[in-house]
């Protein structure tokens, strides 16, 4: 790992940046290490689902909290200069974001309300990974023009995503939950719900802060190295993911 620290620049805070990325990988792996048993083929309830949600719930808090190491521990001017030695990479090619995130719940809580009106009455699994709402970042669905960071990310990864979407269909944590809520208890559903809105309302709208920190501050506007509509795409009230809408009222 350290040898892949290998800053582009000759600014010394590039090296945070990189270092800070890894870290996040990092607490990613850990989510997906408690996922892949979760999801695998011998069952996890009871106590034993409990624990490992807290587990997932404290590696995403540290997620948010390690947010400070963006935010408050690089200086400005450096960030917004060697960030463009940067493009066409983006926090939005982390693969293991998206993995989790299929192993978390079934496609249909992964489209937003403009994907929704874009399926057919009878979606199939390759309709719903067409409309996934992180798409909507990289590909242009009036003209269908991707973007480079897009089509370097599914060119990587994109077999790999709809490979995993296919195995874990009827089996992903929210199916394991749903299959047994009438018997998960309290602290299980509550330890849900926190990790629902840990990963898909605290953390995002930490990046989110974090972003503007950085591109919207001191009377400016910058684009984002992968050249999303950042704020879109990071407000949860734009994406309004939930992973267990059936914990929810």
């Amino acid at each position: 790992m350290l040898s892949l620290q290998k800053p582009k620049t000759d600014y010394a805070d590039e090296k945070i940046f990189v270092i800070y990325h890894q870290i996040t990988e990092l607490m990613q792996e850990l989510v997906l290490h408690e996922l892949r048993q979760i999801t695998g083929p011998m069952p996890v309830t009871g106590e034993k689902l409990a624990e490992k949600v807290k587990r997932m719930n404290r590696y995403t808090r540290m997620l948010i909290t390690s947010f400070d190491v963006m935010r408050d521990g690089m200086d400005y001017d450096d960030y917004n200069t060697f960030r463009k030695a940067l493009a066409p990479a983006s926090g939005f090619q982390s693969a293991n974001f998206r993995f989790i995130e299929l192993r978390c719940t079934s496609l249909p809580n992964l489209i937003n309300s403009r994907g929704k009106k874009r399926l057919s009455l009878r979606p199939t699994i390759d309709d719903y990974f067409d409309n996934l709402y992180w798409k909507d970042a990289g590909l242009n669905r009036e003209t269908y023009q991707a973007s480079l960071t897009y089509t370097l990310f599914m060119e990587k990864y994109g077999e790999d995503l709809k490979k995993l979407a296919r195995d874990v269909q009827g089996n992903t944590l929210e199916d394991k939950v749903n299959a047994r809520l009438e018997t998960c208890s309290e602290e299980t559903r509550e330890l849900l719900r926190e990790f629902d809105k840990l990963y898909n309302i605290e953390w995002p709208l930490v990046h989110l802060r974090t972003a503007a920190h950085y591109l919207d501050a001191k009377g400016e506007t910058k684009a984002a190295t992968g050249g999303s509509e950042w704020k879109k795409y990071l407000h949860p009230k734009f994406q309004q993911r939930k992973f267990f809408p059936s914990l929810w009222t």
